[in-house]
Parts: structure tokens; C-alpha cells; sequence
């Protein structure tokens, strides 16, 4: 019996330590899928945030770690940027022998070692990085993996539909392709923002936009610009995390990070307005975000 036929006929067992955004992507693709059975445990303030899309999903939501690990053959750890060395240090205790973290989150390249050293020696550790938005494809979204038990990881989930490629056997390897590239990818949002808003305020937004398209004619600049701002408005402060681990990175290879420091700020500030960001408000989605920041400033 091959890898494939094995994996769809005796499916793992899989728990989710934070249960937002990419948790439910990811599982509820891999139920669809073929996987069975999928525990989570979330620490969320609100616990209807993640209740309700557990039942919907039909994910055991658990009242405490140990209960979601307990069973479960990979152990998909998404919690914040900021709380991903908390969360090792906590899964440490409870591991089984032979389970196998699989460390999702969007931190440095360092910070994944410091985590794969909290579990201890001897743990099984896989270094994922997701390379696009979640949506649509939930866990078709592709992804790079890395570690000693990255090719392990590959076989057992390819035949699930997950985009797999292997970036390397060091932890480390796969995220810090995603670090490297997210100073791109949302460098450029909070550039799309800062330059429209100074355009706008100047009146000279068309004349701008002209200039790019015959600068840069392969993007759509009318689409791309909303849709940037839209995704900082909605996830903004999730991205802010992300840009401090990117600045890390930045700084453990020897780079200064001047204007990534700089896209945190932005992020981070859009992110706080909590406006809804529909990319299809086009333009006028930077007077919402004119009108939300005078009002800000106005109460401040």
C-alpha cells in the first residue's frame, strides 16, 4: 500500500492550539478532505469567536491543552506572533511521544528554533510557512515546510490537497522565505496606502495613478490600491505582529529594517480603526480611512 492510499484510508489525528482565521481555513478544508478527527483549543477573550465554527465544522473544541492534544498524531500550532513561544512552552508539557508540532505561525526564522528548543529534546517539529491569504483556498494554500520531518509531513498531507514544497531540513528554512517576502508583499500595501492618501489630499490621485500604470503597466493599480488598504484595514493588526518578526529577521541577518519599522506603524494603525475595508468601495475606501483618522485625532 502507497503513502497516498495509506494517508486517505487511516486519515491523522489532528488538534489545533488557536483556533482563528487560518485554524478554521485549515481544518475545515482537511475535513472536507478526508480527515476525521480535529480537536482545538483557543484561548480567545470571546469564546463565541471560536464555538461557532467549531460546531459548524464539527471540530472538538476542548476545554483545556492537554484534552486537545490528547489522541492527535500533528499538532498544528496558529496562535499570534506574539504568543507562539508561550504556546510551545505549553504544548511541551503535554506531548506525547511521537506527536508532531507543526509550528504555522509568522515569526523569525529564530524564534522557530527557540520554539522547536521549548518542546525538548527529542520532539518532532515542523517549520511551516503559508505563502498566501487563506481564502479561498483554505488548505490548498500553498505552503513551504521545513525540518527533519518536513518530508514526512509532505506525504502524509499531499494527498489532502495541501500545496506542499519542502524549503529545506533546517528549521527556520520555510519562514524565513515568507519573512523575507512579506517585506514586499506588505511593504507594498502600506506604500499603496501612504501614496493614494497623499495623492488625494493633493488632488492629484489621477495624475498619479497614470504615471504608475505607464511606470509598472503589468498591475492593475485602480484594483490593486483598494484591495491593499482593505486588507490592512481588516487585518492590520494580525500583519503589524507579523512585520515585528519580519523586522527581527531583517535584524538577525544583518539588515536594518528602516522601512519595514515603518510598515509596522502603518499596519498597525489601519488595523486599529476597525473599519469593515470592501476593496470594492474602490478609491473612497481612503476617505473612510480620512474621515475614521480625523475623528480619531479629533477625540484624541
Amino acid at each position: 500500500m502507497d503513502m497516498q492510499t495509506n494517508a486517505r484510508s487511516n486519515p491523522p489525528r489532528l488538534c489545533f492550539i488557536g483556533f482563528g482565521e487560518a485554524g478554521q481555513a485549515f481544518a475545515g478544508g482537511l475535513l472536507e478532505a478526508g480527515i476525521a478527527e480535529i480537536s482545538a483549543f483557543d484561548i480567545a477573550p470571546d469564546p463565541a469567536r471560536v464555538a461557532g465554527p467549531a460546531q459548524k465544522l464539527g471540530v472538538r473544541l476542548a476545554a483545556d491543552l492537554p484534552s486537545a492534544l490528547s489522541g492527535a498524531d500533528f499538532v498544528f500550532c496558529a496562535v499570534t506572533a506574539a504568543s507562539s513561544l508561550d504556546a510551545a512552552r505549553a504544548a511541551s508539557a503535554h506531548l506525547a511521544p511521537g506527536q508532531i508540532f507543526v509550528d504555522v505561525n509568522s515569526v523569525s526564522p529564530g524564534r522557530k528554533r527557540e520554539a522547536a528548543a521549548a518542546l525538548g529534546p527529542g520532539r518532532r517539529y515542523v517549520d511551516l510557512a503559508i505563502m498566501a491569504p487563506v481564502h479561498p483556498r483554505r488548505h490548498e494554500t500553498p505552503c513551504l515546510v521545513a525540518g527533519d520531518d518536513a518530508a514526512a509531513f509532505v506525504e502524509m498531507f499531499s494527498p489532502f490537497g495541501m500545496a506542499l514544497k519542502q524549503a529545506g531540513s533546517e528549521i527556520g528554512s520555510a519562514t524565513i522565505i515568507k519573512m523575507v517576502r512579506s517585506v514586499m508583499v506588505k511593504g507594498l500595501e502600506a506604500l499603496s496606502y501612504e501614496c493614494f492618501m497623499a495623492a488625494r489630499a493633493a488632488g492629484v490621485d489621477a495624475v498619479i495613478l497614470d504615471s504608475l500604470k505607464g511606470s509598472y503597466p503589468g498591475l492593475d493599480w485602480p484594483k490593486l490600491v483598494p484591495y491593499n488598504v482593505s486588507r490592512m484595514l481588516q487585518h492590520g493588526t494580525r500583519r503589524a505582529a507579523e512585520m515585528r518578526e519580519v523586522a527581527a529577521t531583517l535584524r538577525e541577518l544583518g539588515v536594518d529594517p528602516a522601512v519595514t519599522e515603518g510598515t509596522v506603524l502603518q499596519q498597525e494603525r489601519l488595523g486599529a480603526l476597525g473599519l469593515p475595508g470592501d476593496p470594492n468601495d474602490g478609491f473612497t475606501l481612503l476617505d473612510l480611512v480620512a474621515d475614521a483618522l480625523a475623528a480619531q485625532a479629533r477625540a484624541s
